[in-house]
């Protein structure tokens, strides 16, 4: 979200068929502890179609050749002519007997096709009934033999021809593994005090209030109005250890993070403000739409004048903390017809006083407790927070359910009574409501059994920490990736502190999390690199149905950009696969602006997210401007609790952008073939100001069953630029409606009457 004001770049005249696709040294100090775990490392399944010659019924262009599907480069692919039908095979070499297929279609995939199997390449044999794609990785069991294999297309989803980035073969039974990476060298040394680098400042009580002042003081000033800090390279995270602290007045900027150190929040007071204000930013002085990346944890405040105030957009949670005081949202020029602020996450909190959303566009708070919930402008959505508003949507616009069916606290960094390091990993509640601290169930890990990984470590060595057994703690700053980062081992913490952000070169995944039970990711941002990347992270293996509901992996605080200070590139950015998974605060945002150009044809990007697992659930859903479907969820039983989305701003003209149905690709699909779904307090914006004669056909796509159900989901098109024919399928009517300037469509329930 940022100012409807804001301008974008010119429209791009090239017309857009770029449907890009999914796609050790030995510490010696002392105090040091080095830890090693015995891993078995087992080697990636290689398809036995790798490398083998491969013949098409046709090309788009010889940049798009038949052999690119097979060559083992999720980077290049094959590419059709815009016509049906069309095929593309493999000669294996000899005859094999075919177990599985994986297909990783571009956006231009099939609606329609089969595999087939010949011994000679001409009389073929169906091993599987006709198949509807879907766009990214698709993973089919078969059954038959071949020495030729072929996918054999008849009907396109897209106006343009079939496009593979890889066409993959296993046989006799074997299929693709996740590898786990090999112990290389020494062991990697780790400790119960560690370094946590240049960016974290780390304060007692004893130290001296002004010392405090001016530490936050340099952080926030260095950002004031500076036309480069947004993106910038700074990272700042300023730590309290148990205690009480004198005034100490915080502004808080990008990439900063206030954190207490105590085992609960109330073990750590600050007397004074954590503030987040507009008429900092440059460029977005009178408003606080821009004000990202940011984050407030496990501490307590008694507000100078009882009123805290957190005007913040995406990107920006505050966690684990307790007002003694009010609590305000808004910025301090709100009431001057300005200052918005668009879009925040609250949970596992306290506010003894009022909480004030005021001009706050959306907000989602979760399992908290607060004394009063004042105002609400579009999407207020509150689940297991006592204290919170009856359930009203639209007028007012408060979506309340009394408890969250599934959750997991974020892991958090505390300092125990002999002053080493740990980290504490929350359990499972299931049905919960209110703050889980006190007396937090969980599981108290020592930094010893953590890698603490700097910028500048490679990927290889953050993935020899995780063969040794280690989980992986991020400390800020900004870490390249030329090689997946791959978690294997069940219950892994991998967490970040800071805003640590990983950019993945040469068009590799940053992070790959396997099929296994428990593993947490939490704290981590990912910027795409300038090669495109299918996926930027991925959960699970496709068409994998393990069930993990006694233990489920969980994402918190997970964000994706494409485009800030790179030109990034990614088709989808996050995939999940593991049934059971749990989304906790995401935001996926393909930029409207950055610290490099952005652009139709420049940052490109199809998807924000793709759910394939079943029983997923995503708590604070936060996906925006993607150029296709923005988020697609295929698994069954999946669960949504607030989901906020604009659609992309710089969409040239209507005909680069036809979907599927119509004018345009709804921000939320749910796919034909899923039979249970439930969504709670959802928005999708409209700004389409290179051009505003666009117009998408509607926000939310899903099959029509009774086992398929919305609640409080709306339209609004922001100042009136560009149309929203519709909020769900043909229902609820257009934006901009008649009433008057940005005033939303509100479809209370779908189907109605609920079923």
């Amino acid at each position: 979200m940022t100012s409807p004001t804001l301008t974008s770049p010119p429209p791009q005249t090239r017309r857009r068929h770029g449907l890009v696709a999914l796609s050790a040294v030995l510490a010696t100090a002392l105090g040091i502890t080095v830890a090693s775990v015995a891993t078995n490392a087992s080697a990636a399944e290689l398809p036995v179609s790798q490398g083998k010659p491969a013949t098409a019924s046709s090309v788009e262009s010889a940049a798009f050749s038949a052999s690119a599907a097979v060559d083992g480069n999720a980077g290049t692919r094959w590419s059709s002519a815009f016509a049906d039908p069309q095929w593309l095979q493999v000669d294996l070499g000899s005859t094999q007997a075919i177990s599985q297929i994986v297909l990783n279609w571009e956006a231009a995939y099939a609606s329609a096709f089969t595999i087939q199997t010949s011994a000679n390449g001409t009389s073929w044999t169906n091993i599987t009934p006709v198949t509807a794609g879907q766009a990214g990785v698709q993973t089919l069991n078969a059954t038959g033999s071949g020495r030729y294999v072929r996918m054999n297309g008849t009907t396109r989803a897209t106006p343009y021809g079939y496009s593979l980035w890889e066409f993959q073969v296993f046989a006799n039974g074997s299929g693709p593994t996740t590898p786990t990476p090999t112990p290389t060298g020494p062991a990697l040394p780790t400790s119960d005090t560690p370094d946590l680098g240049p960016n974290v400042r780390i304060f007692e009580p004893s130290t001296p209030a002004s010392t405090i002042q001016s530490a936050v003081d340099s952080a926030f000033n260095a950002q004031l109005r500076s036309p480069t800090a947004q993106f910038g390279s700074q990272r700042h995270v300023f730590l309290f250890k148990p205690g009480s602290y004198g005034r100490v007045w915080a502004n808080i900027g990008f990439y900063t993070t206030v954190a207490g150190l105590g085992l609960n929040p109330d073990d750590v007071t600050i007397n004074g403000a954590v503030n987040v204000d507009s008429g900092w930013n440059y460029g977005d002085e009178s408003n606080a739409t821009q004000n990202f990346w940011r984050s407030m944890e496990n501490l307590s405040i008694v507000p100078e004048g009882g009123t805290n105030r957190w005007a913040v957009s995406q990107a920006a949670p505050m966690r684990r903390v307790h007002i003694k005081g009010n609590l305000t949202l808004a910025p301090s020029n709100q009431d001057n017809g300005q200052g918005y602020s668009s879009g925040g996450y609250l949970a596992d909190s306290v506010v003894d006083g009022v909480v004030s959303s005021g001009s706050q566009q959306q907000w989602y708070t979760r399992d908290s407790r607060i004394a009063r919930w004042d105002g609400g402008v579009w999407n207020m959505v509150y689940s297991g927070v006592q204290g919170a508003p009856a359930n009203a949507f639209p007028n007012p616009p408060h979506t309340t359910l009394a408890t969250t069916p599934v959750t997991r606290e974020k892991p958090y960094l505390y300092v125990d009574s002999t002053g080493k390091y740990r980290v504490f990993v929350p359990a499972l509640r299931r049905n919960s409501a209110g703050a889980n601290w006190p007396n937090t169930a969980g599981t108290s890990i020592p930094m010893r059994e953590f890698y603490v990984a700097k910028p500048g470590d490679s990927a290889a060595r953050i993935n020899s920490a995780l063969a040794q057994g280690l989980n992986l703690f991020f400390t800020p700053g900004t870490y390249s990736v030329n090689e997946t980062i791959r978690v294997t081992r069940a219950n892994t913490v991998v967490t970040g502190i800071g805003f640590p952000t990983l950019i993945p070169t040469g068009g590799v995944e940053a992070l790959n999390v396997a099929d296994v039970d428990g593993v947490k990711v939490s704290g981590l941002t990912f910027d795409a690199g300038t090669t495109n990347s299918p996926t930027l992270m991925s959960v699970g293996r496709a068409g994998v149905h393990t069930d993990h509901a006694a233990n489920p992996i969980s994402l918190q605080d997970v964000f994706f950009r494409i485009g800030s200070s790179v030109q990034g590139k990614a088709t989808t950015t996050l995939a999940v696969h593991s049934d059971d998974t749990i989304i906790d605060h995401m935001w996926a945002w393909r930029a409207d602006h950055g610290g490099a150009p952005t652009g139709w044809t420049v940052n490109t990007g199809d998807t924000g997210l793709v759910v394939n697992g079943d029983d997923v659930l995503a708590t604070g859903l936060f996906v925006e401007h993607y150029q296709k479907y923005e988020v697609i969820w295929n698994g069954n039983r999946g669960k949504t609790i607030f989901f906020q989305n604009e659609k992309p701003y710089d969409v040239p003209n209507q005909a680069a952008w036809i979907g599927p149905r119509g004018n345009g690709y709804a921000a939320y699909k749910v796919a034909d073939s899923v039979t249970d779904h439930e969504l709670w307090g959802g928005g999708s914006y409209a700004y389409f100001n290179v051009n505003p004669s666009v117009r998408v056909d509607r926000a939310f796509e899903v099959p029509n069953r009774s086992g398929v159900r919305l609640r409080s989901v709306l339209t609004v098109s922001l100042g009136d630029v560009g149309t929203i024919a519709n909020v769900v399928n043909d229902t609820g009517g257009s934006v901009p409606n008649p009433a008057g300037n940005t005033t939303p469509r509100n479809v209370v329930a779908y189907p109605w009457p609920m079923i």
